[in-house]
């Protein structure tokens, strides 16, 4: 449950995905995370942090840790199950299908 209520928390999730690929540093995180205001960012990154899943390198970029990028290839699968999902529901509406999230590998 631990689990669930922290990535449930909004924007932590995000902060994961754009440290899937190696460190960033504040303002760039900021600007990848759709602009959100620094006290956001500064506390998400702070709960991240506190649950080992994001470290903050020696020249202050921010990067996953073990824990983090283990947690992301958790997620692996519930990413791949959203596209299918939204590809459903799409067909159910006649609709062209969603922008989805890149693939997960």
């Amino acid at each position: 449950m631990a689990a669930l209520d922290l990535f449930g928390r909004r924007w932590n999730l995000r902060i994961v995905w754009e440290l899937q690929h190696g460190p960033v540093g504040f303002r760039a995180l900021q600007q990848r995370c759709d602009n959100m205001s620094s006290s956001v960012l500064r506390q998400r990154l702070t709960e991240l942090v506190d649950a080992r899943l994001v470290a903050q390198q020696p020249d202050t970029t921010y990067a996953l840790t073990d824990l983090g990028h283990d947690a992301r290839q958790a997620l692996r699968p519930l990413v791949r199950w959203s596209q299918a999902w939204a590809s459903a529901l799409d067909e159910d509406h006649g609709t062209e299908p969603r922008g989805t999230a890149p693939d997960a590998s």
